[in-house]
């Protein structure tokens, strides 16, 4: 489970300054639009990504397949990606990048940020390219349509709600710590109870943190911001509900998924 520096623009103020509020609000509008429009846009390359390379992965010729797993005829790529010690590349890679987000946060232009989040999405969506092997497409689609409609219904709570979500925040980041851990010694102990405990867990966590980044980001928000620092912030708001997405997605879908 991926995350950045909840922090990195900090919770901003209007220093006093005194600007017409319909001017505010149609930026606000048009900096959040920006940010679900990043995100969707990164969901849909993720999305693309893990079909194509699952597609590529596996065929229906026993005698041309390399390696089987899970009742599945792997091609060559789909043993490097899915049984070969590459697999730990690709599973590490997106964590990577958001290493590598987290170093240049303040650096990138608004492009640079762009085309890395994009680059992202793409390395996560091979990342997750092995739920096909897993679960049946089915079970996928449905949890994925029932990540969509709880993610909205949490994220425009964030956005409209009145209450100050900063000390929520903190317990749903200690919590993600302890996930985190858990979720990489079960890597090697392998135990479904922990599995099931930390996927239960994570969809409690990150649907508080939709709720909270949302308001974080919508407070990100400063009339006065230059061009390319409005871009940037919507760039990485996007990339923190992207995460909240996917990882309550996959925690979902550890619980709910329809295993092949």
């Amino acid at each position: 489970m991926s995350e950045l520096p909840r922090n990195a623009y900090g919770r901003p103020g209007i220093g006093g300054v005194s600007v017409p509020s319909a001017s505010i609000d149609q930026g606000l509008r048009t900096y959040m639009l920006s940010v679900y429009n990043y995100m969707s846009l990164g969901l849909a390359i993720t999305g693309l990504a893990a079909i194509g390379a699952f597609m590529l992965a596996v065929t229906s010729d026993a005698n041309s397949a390399v390696a089987t797993a899970r009742g599945m005829h792997l091609t060559q790529f789909g043993y490097l990606l899915f049984a070969s010690p590459l697999k730990w590349v690709v599973l590490l890679a997106p964590l990577g990048m958001v290493f590598f987000l987290s170093a240049r946060l303040n650096s990138l232009s608004a492009s640079g940020a762009q085309i890395a989040f994009y680059v992202f999405a793409g390395l996560m969506g091979l990342s997750l390219s092995s739920i096909f092997l897993v679960y049946t497409g089915a079970s996928i689609s449905r949890v994925f349509f029932i990540t969509a409609a709880t993610f909205g219904a949490l994220s425009l709570w964030g956005y409209t709600t009145k209450r100050d979500l900063s000390a929520m925040g903190t317990f749903l980041m200690m919590g993600l710590i302890g996930i985190v851990i858990a979720s990489l010694v079960n890597l090697f102990i392998g135990s479904t109870m922990v599995q099931f405990v930390v996927s239960v867990l994570g969809v409690l966590i990150f649907s508080g943190l939709t709720a909270y980044d949302t308001q974080r980001i919508k407070e990100m928000y400063l009339e006065g911001d230059d061009r390319d620092t409005m871009g940037r912030k919507a760039i990485f708001g996007a990339l923190s509900l992207y995460l909240d997405f996917i990882n309550l997605f996959t925690s979902l879908l550890s619980i709910f998924g329809n295993r092949n």
